[in-house]
């Protein structure tokens, strides 16, 4: 008697043989219409850790390709746009309420990921140094970049990737110029439905997906991730050298100018070189907050005999205004 086929549903998801084709709720074991984006991630990452036991024996070619629909389904799913989409096409009615997002703050919040006093920080820094309260949080290490970025996601209606978790094919990098990724700081994950899903930190601009759609044929999706995951995953595909290369040949009109003039001497800067400017003034900033701050606090506190609770106050906008002197300085 012959042994029976491996079903990697029925087998490994436990999904009966009756239930075929699976929709994305059913693959990732959820029920239908399910709006959370956190649950669908949470499902997704227990599925994606199951199957993975399989990544290593017999089945390893089985097992990269339950993976990608895994991740399919969790990127279509957590992406506002495309599920309201696939929603309607299993027959959902869509009220005029449905869709409504919360914002950043709100989800954390609620969330308990924060309380009001850390996001009152983050509001003063981001004041002061000139970004977003997403970034604010992250540089001023309230909240982890792990922890901020999906939430962040979810508020813009965007899907989030970890990309450890993700095989990125080679062929597919290859279809994407190695000085827009480095550049712009994105790499291709997949296509889907047509689409070409890229991974970035950052919401692409219109320029960039344009260009990226011209040169691949396909319109451009983004895909969140952490800055740190997008940087490993340039870093392995996409080399200097090669980004060099192409810009020198004229691979193509870059989104962003390649060069700009130094305010010293007007000769023209390298991207390495301008890169490293923004960041050193960035990195000024940062430092020249706290360093206000915890100079401020240990006044207030030791010297003035304030309370801790009359300190913080003060103490922010003393740093808010060196910080605001260090950016506008390093401009």
């Amino acid at each position: 008697m012959m042994a029976k086929q491996l079903d990697v549903y029925r087998d490994w998801l436990g999904i009966p043989d009756a239930e075929r084709p699976l929709t994305y709720y059913q693959l990732l074991r959820m029920r239908k219409f399910e709006d959370d984006a956190g649950k669908i991630r949470d499902h997704y990452r227990k599925m994606n850790a199951h199957v993975r036991k399989f990544a290593a024996g017999d089945f390893a070619t089985q097992s990269q390709d339950l993976l990608n629909e895994l991740a399919k389904a969790m990127l279509c799913l957590t992406d506002a746009q495309r599920k309201s989409e696939y929603d309607a096409s299993l027959g959902r009615t869509i009220s005029r309420d449905d869709g409504k997002r919360r914002s950043l703050e709100e989800i954390l919040l609620r969330r308990n990921i924060i309380d009001h006093e850390k996001l009152q920080k983050a509001r003063s820094y981001s004041t002061a140094v000139g970004v977003g309260i997403r970034d604010a949080l992250i540089q001023q290490k309230i909240a982890s970049a792990d922890v901020v970025m999906p939430v962040y996601a979810e508020s813009v209606g965007l899907p989030f990737l970890e990309l450890a978790d993700f095989e990125v094919d080679p062929l597919l990098a290859a279809r994407v110029p190695a000085y827009i990724a480095r550049r712009q700081s994105l790499a291709p994950v997949m296509i889907d439905d047509n689409q070409l899903l890229v991974a970035a930190a950052d919401l692409l601009e219109p320029q960039v997906e344009e260009e990226l759609r011209l040169r691949v044929g396909l319109p451009v999706r983004t895909v969140l991730c952490t800055p740190a995951a997008i940087h490993n995953v340039v870093n392995r595909f996409y080399t200097k050298e090669a980004a060099a290369a192409e810009l020198a040949s004229g691979a193509g009109a870059d989104p962003k100018p390649a060069k700009t003039k130094s305010a010293a001497d007007g000769k023209p800067l390298s991207i390495d070189a301008y890169e490293e400017r923004k960041t050193n003034r960035r990195n000024v900033t940062i430092v020249s907050f706290n360093f206000a701050f915890m100079l401020t606090m240990m006044a207030l506190l030791f010297l003035l005999s304030f309370s801790a609770f009359a300190a913080i106050p003060i103490a922010l906008v003393v740093a808010t205004i060196a910080a605001g002197i260090a950016w506008t300085v390093g401009r």
